[in-house]
């Protein structure tokens, strides 16, 4: 049984980091540095479907800002 076979049941936790751009992580395991846990913890679809609900302007937090300072 090849890995992708088995079922995973890795519980996930959703991160954020200071561009506001959203991953998933273990959640046994120490943050990537950088980034910061999101509230959400789950299954890998669980913590997709709530990136998918959450984040929904791809840009990075500095880009947006400096788009809404030019358009201002």
């Amino acid at each position: 049984m090849s890995r992708d076979e088995r079922e995973d049941t890795t519980i996930y936790k959703v991160v954020v980091n200071h561009e506001e751009q959203y991953s998933i992580w273990p959640a046994d395991r120490e943050n990537a540095l950088g980034w910061n846990d999101a509230g959400k913890t789950g299954t890998k679809q669980e913590c997709l479907d709530y990136i998918k609900e959450v984040w929904t302007d791809m840009r990075p937090k500095s880009l947006r800002e400096q788009m809404e300072q030019a358009a201002g």
